[in-house]
């Protein structure tokens, strides 16, 4: 199968920020782990981790899996997990530039496959004919996203909202031929069931806590692929909104952490 244009765009689209994605982006909770592993019945023998990123997602299976492969074809992300892992010295865990579809993986070999944020951005028919190709039977196949807005205040998730309606109006606007092209999230469940692939299907909905400070707050916003399109393309037309949201959240924080709850849905299916 080929790559078609819209995969590549959705690959780069996450290109030039991976140090901001490291940064500021939640961890994925270790009810996540706890879980999946539940669910597979035994410590993993092999986890593989697709659309990984900067490889928050992969490393949460330190200690937990026997082996951990991180897929990312996304060179600047993947080189970010690279730099990590190489201080972590872990040879458990390695990273590749697998596309979702097309894994150079054996033949029911894994026995959990997990999508952080990213299911979204893969073309869910050929990904999960290709997810149950790899799997093991019994194996567990795990799409799991956070809501934004984190929840923390009325004025701030407001003005959050406002700032990104005001990124889909400009984007809505653009005619440009490298868009990325997003599956909605609410499709997923209604995708693995349709698919026939796996004979359990279930989301399972959980909340995390972080305390968090007005740069960290602030820099979520910098790490949505949507802001940093519109930026690239007309830098100036976002930049006063952008400012006028940055001074909200300094205001609200005033140099101090607050709670911050991560809401998650997982959308999971059993070989």
């Amino acid at each position: 199968m080929r790559t078609s244009n819209f995969i590549r765009n959705n690959v780069e689209r996450f290109s030039g920020f991976e140090a901001q994605y490291e940064r500021f982006r939640p961890t994925p909770p270790s009810v996540v782990v706890d879980v999946l592993t539940a669910y597979c019945g035994k410590k993993p023998s092999l986890v593989l981790d697709v659309g990984s990123g900067t490889g928050l997602s992969s490393f949460v299976w330190h200690g937990h899996a026997d082996r951990v492969i991180g897929m990312e074809p996304n060179v600047g992300m993947r080189r970010q997990a690279q730099a990590k892992l190489n201080a972590l010295a872990d040879s458990s865990i390695s990273f590749g530039d697998n596309y979702s579809y097309q894994l150079e993986i054996e033949s029911e070999t894994v026995d959990i496959i997990t999508c952080s944020q990213s299911f979204h951005w893969m073309e869910p028919r050929s990904t999960l004919t290709e997810f149950a190709r790899v799997l093991k039977p019994k194996g567990v196949f795990a799409a799991y996203d956070c809501d934004w807005p984190p929840t923390i205040d009325i004025g701030l998730e407001t003005a959050y909202m406002r700032l990104f309606n005001r990124i889909e109006e400009i984007a809505a606007t653009l005619r440009d031929p490298s868009a990325a092209h997003k599956f909605e999230k609410e499709n997923h469940l209604q995708n693995l069931r349709q698919s026939r692939l796996f004979r359990f299907v279930k989301e399972v909905v959980f909340h995390h806590q972080e305390l968090l400070d007005a740069e960290r707050y602030f820099g979520l916003a910098l790490t949505q692929g949507g802001l940093q399109a519109v930026m690239r393309a007309r830098p100036m037309e976002l930049q006063a909104e952008i400012n006028a949201f940055q001074q909200q959240v300094t205001d609200f924080f005033q140099n101090r952490t607050h709670p911050v709850w991560f809401s998650y849905r997982m959308r999971l299916g059993v070989k």
